[in-house]
C-alpha cells in the first residue's frame, strides 16, 4: 500500500509553516506583508520553490522577490535551526500570481455576465 503523503510533501507543509513565522519578524521596512502561499520541494529535498504573495510596502513584486531570494541563506540558516533536518534544502523564492490573475478573470467575468442575462424586469411582465 502506497503511503498518501511523501515525504517532501511533509518537509513542504513545514516549510511553509516554518517560513510564514520567519516573515512575521522580517526586519525589511520596504516590504509589505509577505504570505507564504505554497512551498514545493522536490523528491530529494534538495530544493524548494517557495511562492508568496506581498500586500502593501514601497517595493513591486519583482524587488520582493528579488529581495527575499538575496535572504534565502539566512532564511535557510534560521529553517536549520528550527527544523528538525539533516539539511534544509535550498529556497528560492517565487511571486505567485494565482490570487491577482484570479482577481483580474474574476473582473472580466463580472463584466461580461451583467450584459449577457436578460433583465428580470422583463421577465416579470412578460409572464403576467
Amino acid at each position: 500500500m502506497a503511503r498518501e503523503f511523501k515525504r517532501a510533501d511533509r518537509v513542504g507543509a513545514e516549510l511553509q509553516r516554518e517560513l510564514a513565522e520567519l516573515m512575521r519578524g522580517l526586519d525589511q521596512p520596504d516590504v509589505g506583508m509577505v504570505t507564504i502561499q505554497e512551498a514545493r520541494v522536490s523528491r530529494d529535498i534538495t530544493h524548494a520553490k517557495i511562492f508568496f504573495t506581498v500586500m502593501g510596502g514601497a517595493l513591486n513584486e519583482k524587488q520582493t522577490e528579488y529581495l527575499l531570494n538575496e535572504l534565502a541563506g539566512h532564511f535557510r540558516h534560521d529553517l536549520g535551526r528550527r527544523m528538525r533536518m539533516r539539511s534544509v534544502p535550498a529556497l528560492k523564492f517565487i511571486y505567485d500570481t494565482s490570487i491577482s490573475e484570479g482577481a483580474r478573470l474574476s473582473a472580466l467575468i463580472d463584466e461580461v455576465v451583467p450584459k449577457d442575462l436578460p433583465n428580470d424586469s422583463d421577465s416579470e411582465e412578460g409572464g403576467n
